[in-house]
């Protein structure tokens, strides 16, 4: 059991484990609200006026109480905690395998982080597609497992696995581009700073500068993922894309930046951040 636990991918699996779930707890209400923004936005008339995102954080205490901006948190962590696990142990393993010696160029930090990402999507999209669906207010679930039962038996195996075309549009870019502005920046900042006590801020700020760059990058495939995996129709990627901008042209691929900007970016800086330190912790270079 002892040599198990002192495997490095599974301590770097551990590692990303804590980080998400510290990450997805804080961070919760920006998704819900950001789901809820592209669900309203999508269904409002010409002439309407516009819901910003202050409105939707205060129509949902209204309308139902403050900790329903937490809905959807069950299935995040269902999705996060082994979800971003796969992911830093993916990108750990990848890491020491193709690049043991030496660090990656920004080509090739874009491929790493692709590559975990791409890895951990796949894993976790039934699970994410619940989620969606609980933060969308639509659908009366009461439970993950119940939420993929009901799923399973009433729609099939494709709806738990709708939007994978757009979540991997969405997730892998955002990875890749993280990463590479993430290792970037860390590279370029003075040696004093990346080997003193302000290391966790060093890492925050830095995750920070990335987190905004791969949010706006990959808000639009963010919009047909919600989409697609609130519809029941079996939307596919062309489609969903046709009647967004049918409905809305180019600002409807932006739906919901803000919030989701907000809630990825500090997201990825919080967990890279804890990763890090965890990591750092237990001797293991990230």
């Amino acid at each position: 059991m002892e040599l198990v636990m002192a495997h490095p991918a599974l301590k770097a699996f551990m590692c990303g484990s804590l980080s998400g779930t510290c990450s997805t707890l804080l961070f919760q209400p920006l998704d819900l609200v950001k789901t809820r923004l592209q669900m309203l936005q999508n269904n409002m008339k010409p002439g309407m006026p516009k819901v910003g995102m202050f409105a939707v954080f205060v129509q949902v205490i209204r309308t139902e109480n403050f900790f329903s901006l937490w809905k959807g948190v069950s299935p995040s962590f269902v999705r996060c905690i082994p979800g971003v696990g796969i992911y830093f142990s993916t990108f750990y393993s990848l890491k020491q395998h193709f690049f043991l010696d030496r660090v990656p160029n920004a080509g090739e930090a874009v491929l790493l982080g692709a590559g975990a990402r791409t890895v951990a999507g796949v894993s976790m999209l039934p699970v994410t597609v619940i989620k969606t669906r609980f933060e969308s207010g639509q659908y009366n679930y009461v439970s993950v497992a119940g939420a993929l039962r009901s799923v399973y038996k009433t729609e099939g195996v494709r709806a738990l696995f709708s939007g994978l075309t757009a979540t991997l549009l969405r997730d892998a870019p955002f990875s890749g581009i993280y990463v590479m502005f993430y290792s970037q920046a860390k590279r370029a900042l003075p040696h004093e700073l990346s080997s003193s006590a302000y290391i966790p801020l060093v890492n925050f700020s830095c995750g920070m500068f990335a987190g905004v760059l791969a949010s706006l990058a990959t808000q639009p495939a963010d919009v047909v993922k919600t989409h697609i995996q609130v519809s029941s129709s079996h939307m596919s990627t062309a489609q969903a894309v046709h009647h967004i901008y049918t409905e809305s042209g180019m600002k409807g691929f932006f739906r919901g930046a803000v919030p989701r900007s907000l809630r990825r970016t500090l997201m990825a800086a919080m967990a890279w951040t804890v990763y890090e330190q965890l990591m750092a912790r237990m001797g293991l270079k990230s």
